[in-house]
């Protein structure tokens, strides 16, 4: 942040947050901030006992529970990413993540692939009151929560942000009041970048197969539909207004269906293979040190 004179660093739901704003945040400002995370953290978490979803997937039979405050974004998203990528995006794909040994424990033992629950959408229902799920199951929102929180956050400290505020939550970031140039990190190599983005009130987020990586080829992209990894797509990054929907976006374009879905929000993006060839969408504005298409 070319005008930034605090960062405020710490770790919250396994990943590093990095908060610049052009003066250092007050207490009231962090421990608002903090309050966001820690809420949502506590409703969405798959990782503690004694969040909302864990107690969801342990509760046999129908259930239906006070919706928690984003669950109409995000499950609404979801519904959209699932219809575009023909199901490989699912909020029941918690199961199969865990079966590969991304589980609450960490275990990374690999238990082979299980398919996501399918037609959640029979299963797992919303409003603005409530959500009901009718099997037991493990909703994980990875595929855009930390974008939803990353907004979140950013809307908190909005009020202590004269000069500008950016929000990097690993890799996920939100920009606003001031523009930001930031570099796309090549998936096989961390000292490099593929392309720089110049950012201004919007967000920009990143997905990549050696991030949250594990075992021999394991990543936390799969396809909820087989329970395997995706392996063609190497890396994605999206530019939108918010930092759910380019969340959304690049965990969208790992499968068939995510540029359709990028075109309707309006968001763009950059999208690498494992062969190492790059395509985008038409009128990016990312500057890539590449030619290949």
């Amino acid at each position: 942040m070319t005008t930034a004179r605090a960062q405020w660093r710490f770790d919250a739901i396994g990943t590093r947050w990095e908060v610049q704003t052009a003066a250092v945040l007050p207490g009231d400002a962090r421990r608002a901030a903090s309050a966001v995370i820690e809420r949502f953290d506590r409703e969405w978490s798959r990782f503690r006992p004694d969040s909302v979803v864990s107690t969801l997937a342990r509760v046999g039979g129908e259930v239906t529970v006070i919706a928690p405050a984003d669950a109409p974004a995000m499950l609404d998203a979801y519904g959209e990413m699932s219809e575009a990528t023909a199901g490989a995006v699912s909020p029941l794909v918690g199961k199969a993540l865990a079966h590969r040994g991304y589980d609450a424990d960490y275990s990374l033992v690999d238990r082979g692939p299980v398919a996501a629950i399918g037609d959640w959408r029979e299963r797992l229902t919303w409003d603005a009151d409530t959500l009901t799920l009718r099997e037991p199951a493990l909703i994980d929102v990875g595929a855009l929560g930390k974008g939803r929180l990353v907004d979140l956050v950013a809307g908190c400290l909005s009020a202590w942000g004269g000069g500008g505020i950016v929000v990097d939550a690993g890799g996920d970031i939100a920009v606003c009041g001031v523009t930001e140039r930031i570099g796309l990190e090549h998936p096989y190599d961390p000292t490099r970048a593929i392309g720089v983005w110049e950012v201004a009130d919007a967000a920009l987020c990143a997905s990549a197969v050696n991030r949250r990586a594990w075992g021999d080829g394991l990543h936390h992209v799969l396809d909820a539909r087989t329970g395997q990894p995706v392996r063609t797509v190497a890396a994605t990054w999206a530019v939108a207004p918010t930092a759910m929907r380019a969340d959304a976006v690049a965990t969208a374009l790992f499968f068939a269906g995510g540029e359709a879905l990028a075109a309707r929000w309006g968001v763009s993006w950059v999208r690498m293979a494992t062969d190492g060839r790059v395509d985008w969408s038409p009128g990016c504005t990312a500057e890539l040190f590449t030619a290949t298409r």
